[in-house]
């Protein structure tokens, strides 16, 4: 089991996530549980510190871990994906999803928010992380994404089920099982071989059926959708999130706005070609998933345009290579290509997505009595979210995860 080390990191300029800018030459306490105790100008910090351990990161930058909040740990898209997973006993696939966790760690993500996993593994495997047994981000999970007979997801252990008894039955098996959030499918999309984008494939008393239910219990509903008339009826509803959004228009991101309903745009699956190559999807799949990448763009820069909240989510494996970086940081990278403002974008990756998920009181920033998840970077993110891939520490919970030129080792 990994242990914090209390320290004071030293000669590094900050990016705490709720500025805008840089601050020079400041310092970050670390205690031995993991939590930041003070954060300011570096002489302050050693005063107060007393006589903690130094480490000094060279005039490097910090800012706080991404999260991600569009990810699958046992992704099966149709190839061989799929069947590796499918042929998978349980144990196998946690180990499956083990190894994945440990990699999206390593890419600089420290939150990661699941929206569909299979067999009921994702919680045996937050479990293993929470316990300090297992290398992972820390993990938000919905469980197994819901779905109508047929729909989308179906194949990829989505459950299945008709009419609103059958969908709060449903959401109330998520939630029994420690569901922090309900994802459901509520058209069609690009891994379905049997339906469109545009399909629309719960009738409006099944989704309010799931989104009465979870807020109930306090739980948020994000769903899987494509069209903007089924975006529209569920906004209506009561919707908290929209993954994907493939169709949107002006008229229904001011909507979403107007009613506070988030976006995670994953615009990285409408332009993965190459990924889809190397995963062997058979060619209606990519033909699909590249043809919605135009509308895909548009309805991206509506939300952007009329003021959507967005959090960053790459429904990609949030560790996949991407032109020559990570898919997280490549979808941050089109967001920003797509009209969102670098301040904007750091913040959709790292204090947005902790409002959402309701954790900002611990998450989210490099503020004192916040978990200690910091990336240390040479670049400068606020001038350009591409600083991301000159990412070469990962800390969470004041743990060193990964080290590339042994920066973090500590002096008196």
């Amino acid at each position: 089991m990994h242990r914090a080390t209390e320290q004071v990191l030293v000669n590094l300029a900050l990016y705490d996530g709720l500025t805008d800018h840089l601050q020079a030459d400041q310092g970050i306490w670390i205690g031995a549980d993991g939590m930041i105790r003070a954060v300011g100008p570096v002489d302050d910090v050693l005063a107060e510190a007393g006589d903690v351990p130094v480490v000094d990161l060279g005039g490097d930058v910090v800012m706080p871990g991404l999260t991600n909040m569009h990810v699958h740990l046992s992704l099966g898209l149709p190839g061989h994906l799929a069947d590796e997973v499918h042929r998978s006993n349980l144990a196998e696939l946690v180990l499956l999803m083990a190894d994945s966790a440990r990699r999206t760690l390593h890419a600089g993500v420290t939150t990661a928010r699941l929206v569909g996993e299979g067999r009921y593994a994702d919680f045996a495997l937050r479990k293993g992380i929470e316990a300090g047994a297992v290398d992972g981000p820390r993990i938000f999970t919905a469980g197994h994404a819901l779905c109508c007979t047929g729909g989308h997801g179906w194949e990829a252990d989505a459950l299945e089920a008709d009419g609103a008894d059958g969908f709060r039955q449903l959401t109330r098996a998520q939630i029994r099982a420690g569901a922090d959030l309900i994802k459901v499918c509520i058209s069609g999309g690009i891994a379905g071989q049997y339906e469109a984008i545009d399909t629309p494939q719960l009738l409006d008393d099944e989704m309010a059926a799931v989104i009465r239910v979870a807020h109930d219990w306090g739980r948020k509903v994000t769903a899987h959708a494509g069209p903007a008339d089924t975006v529209r009826r569920a906004v209506e509803l009561g919707l908290d999130c929209v993954e994907h959004g493939y169709e949107l228009t002006d008229e229904v991101t001011r909507l979403m706005a107007e009613r506070g309903v988030w976006y995670v745009p994953t615009i990285v699956v409408s332009r993965c070609e190459q990924f889809f190559r190397d995963s062997g999807v058979p060619g209606w799949l990519m033909e699909r998933a590249l043809g919605a990448g135009p509308r895909h763009w548009e309805s991206l820069q509506h939300a952007i345009r009329n003021g959507v909240p967005i959090a960053l989510g790459s429904d990609m494996p949030p560790h996949a290579d991407y032109d020559e970086t990570s898919a997280t940081v490549r979808e941050l990278e089109f967001m920003v290509d797509a009209g969102m403002p670098v301040a904007d974008a750091l913040k959709a990756a790292t204090i947005r997505p902790a409002e959402w998920l309701e954790a900002d009181d611990k998450l989210g920033s490099i503020t004192a009595g916040k978990h200690a998840d910091l990336l240390v970077l040479r670049d400068d993110p606020t001038r350009s979210v591409s600083a991301l891939r000159t990412l070469h520490v990962v800390m969470k919970g004041g743990v060193v995860y990964r080290d590339d030129h042994g920066r973090t080792r500590t002096r008196r």
